[in-house]
């Protein structure tokens, strides 16, 4: 994961994607507004997805003592990378001060999960996509 560049204190982006951390219930990304996150066109339908199934969101940085924090008292649930590519890349394990913390098991009922369920399912037709995201030429 990046942190940002000034003083090392916030997640930014992993790679090249916009990283998720669910945390209490609570989704927790970067905001695209200091012009240095991506602003990801698959980030946009998950925040929009997440809004519409009733998940608390949050747009700001997530300092590294308070993923640190998160990790040890247990309550990060997810942390997921969302790109064109991957759509949803889980991340399993995060290592922070020293120490390497696995993150739990991803089930069907995972946020991240759901998430992806509904964007394949929207992105096949299997869904009607009121949004306007899918483009027949």
């Amino acid at each position: 994961m990046w942190t940002d560049a000034k003083s090392h204190q916030h997640i930014e982006e992993s790679g090249t994607m916009n990283v998720m951390f669910m945390i209490k219930g609570t989704l927790i990304t970067a905001p695209t507004s200091t012009g240095t996150i991506l602003k990801g066109i698959t980030r946009d339908s998950v925040l929009t997805l997440a809004r519409e199934m009733g998940v608390a969101v949050e747009e700001r940085f997530l300092r590294v003592a308070e993923l640190e924090d998160a990790l040890k008292s247990g309550t990060l649930e997810e942390a997921f990378g969302t790109g064109t590519a991957a759509t949803i890349a889980h991340i399993n394990r995060i290592g922070v001060g020293g120490a390497v913390y696995d993150l739990p098991e991803k089930t069907n009922e995972a946020f991240s999960n759901r998430v992806l369920a509904k964007l394949d399912a929207i992105k096949y037709g299997k869904e009607a996509d009121t949004h306007g995201w899918i483009i027949t030429l």
